[in-house]
């Protein structure tokens, strides 16, 4: 086969396509960490046909507009207007399942001609070099590798597509995915180098939280779950260190002890099932929201099924006590991270399905009914700052927290939410009360600790509670609620 032809292929199903997308990218990345390598050892450069041979595959679908209106209610895998929709793509055998959740629909409901074949765009050096192990040694610099190989452009990385940033009507060919392949390779490594562990252990239930102790408990689930009757197999923790079903329970610890979490920014842990993709993944964030836009910025090209902020806040209610629950039903973002892409203006809807599953997990997990449950678990609106000392500008404050009507106060939530609204990920806030900064009620190391050793674990088990629950919703879940009038095809 001629790696240096244009020359697209028509594929009759899902599967012969995502085939083809995983023979192209394989050839690709094996013929690019094959030239590299041999330039690192006897400084051989790659010729022009070479080069050809590097590049990322397309994926293309092309739609006549034959009239169909499919009956099915998803809000994915729908085609708007007659075009030629297109996306290249990274890592397709990682990406299967997903690529062919898109495809099957597609192709069944619509008279539609997919092709894959070799794009125009290469793929830049860096994202074939594994380890980095490769290149230590070899007396060859990263800026004479950029002169001899593809390497990033970061103006071939954008969520233009995501933000809107292009003419529907002058388009061609048509965003078919929100993110294409230079952009999705950025992200992936970024994972890595943030969470600490391989991206392909990302599960696409994520758990997001802003305290390390949460992760004391997520530990200690996980290892319930791997000893007793779960569907769960492992648990990978940063540094890719598996801990897997069928240890010795002092094995497992011993593990657990010796994992060096705090090497990595936002350290990663994910309790994978039986079936791909079943698992859960939490991810400890930190404070702040540019730590929470940078990791769903990445966590977003994996194209999860909901992410949950599950963290603390402040209470603003008086009548609101320590270790009570706000289920977010509104942000009032006062963040100022995502300003110029998506203004503050733009409301954020609650997504029915995420509010009634992390108020029934409340339910199941509390015990509490009816009235008893409304006094733990107060609905509202979520206030979200950029500047933890908020309270020193409380003069100028008030007015808004009035005006906004708000109840709880933290430092995530809202930019969470409005990465999942802007990337078009199912999302929801669950947060916990720990302290009551407006009534004198703050965080004492004493009550702190007490607060702390009771309300985290249920707290967490209401946040997986809720995921469990989500998982027979799909469907429903990735709401219509998230999509434009001019949305690609591929959710």
């Amino acid at each position: 086969m001629n790696t240096c032809s244009d020359d697209f292929v028509v594929a009759n199903s899902a599967e012969e396509a995502v085939d083809r997308l995983a023979a192209l990218h394989l050839q690709a990345t094996s013929g690019l960490s094959a030239a590299l390598k041999r330039y690192l050892k006897e400084r051989i450069k790659p010729d022009a046909a070479q080069h050809c041979q590097f590049r990322y595959p397309e994926l293309r679908l092309t739609y006549q507009g034959q009239g169909e209106v499919p009956a099915s209610v998803r809000a994915y895998a729908k085609v708007q207007v007659p075009g030629t929709y297109s996306v290249t793509v990274t890592h397709p055998a990682a990406f299967r399942k997903y690529l062919l959740e898109q495809l099957r629909p597609l192709m069944s409901d619509y008279t539609v001609r997919v092709e894959v074949g070799i794009s125009q765009q290469s793929i830049p050096y860096p994202y074939v070099v594994e380890q980095g192990d490769e290149l230590a040694g070899s007396g060859v610099t990263a800026a004479e590798l950029a002169r001899v190989f593809p390497s990033t452009d970061l103006s071939a990385a954008t969520d233009g597509t995501a933000d809107g940033l292009y003419d529907w009507e002058n388009t061609d060919p048509l965003p078919l995915a929100l993110f294409d392949a230079a952009r999705v390779d950025f992200s992936l490594r970024r994972l890595v180098h943030y969470t600490g562990s391989d991206w392909r252990h990302v599960q696409p239930w994520i758990l997001l939280t802003n305290y390390h102790r949460y992760v004391d408990q997520f530990i200690r689930h996980g290892l319930d779950m791997l000893v007793g009757d779960s569907r769960f197999v492992r648990m990978v923790m940063p540094g890719n260190v598996m801990i897997e079903r069928g240890m010795a329970e002092g094995e497992m610890q011993a593990i657990i002890e010796n994992v060096i979490w705090h090497r990595y920014q936002m350290p990663a842990y994910h309790l994978q099932g039986e079936k791909e993709g079943d698992g859960i993944t939490l991810v400890n964030i930190g404070v702040g929201p540019s730590n929470a836009k940078n990791i769903t910025d990445h966590l977003a090209v994996l194209r999860p099924h909901c992410w949950l902020m599950i963290g603390h806040c402040g209470g603003l209610r008086q009548s609101q006590t320590i270790g009570d629950y706000v289920l977010a039903h509104a942000y009032m973002r006062r963040d100022g991270i995502l300003d110029r892409v998506l203004p503050p203006n733009i409301p954020l809807p609650a997504l029915a399905e995420v509010q009634q599953a992390l108020q029934e997990a409340a339910r199941q997990v509390t015990g509490e009914e009816g009235d008893e449950l409304k006094k733990r678990l107060r609905t509202g609106t979520v206030l979200t700052y950029d500047d933890r000392n908020w309270e020193l500008r409380w003069a100028q404050e008030r007015p808004l927290i009035n005006l906004s009507r708000a109840v709880a106060v933290d430092m995530e939530s809202g930019t969470v939410a409005a990465q999942g609204y802007r990337l078009r990920v199912p999302y929801g806030t669950l947060l916990c009360v720990s302290d009551k900064p407006l009534h004198s009620e703050i965080k004492l190391p004493g009550a702190a600790g007490a607060f702390y050793e009771r309300a985290v674990t249920q707290h967490l088990h209401i946040g997986i509670t809720a995921l469990d629950l989500l998982r027979g919703q799909l469907n429903s879940l990735h709401s219509r609620k998230l999509r434009s009038f001019d949305e690609p095809p591929f959710r």
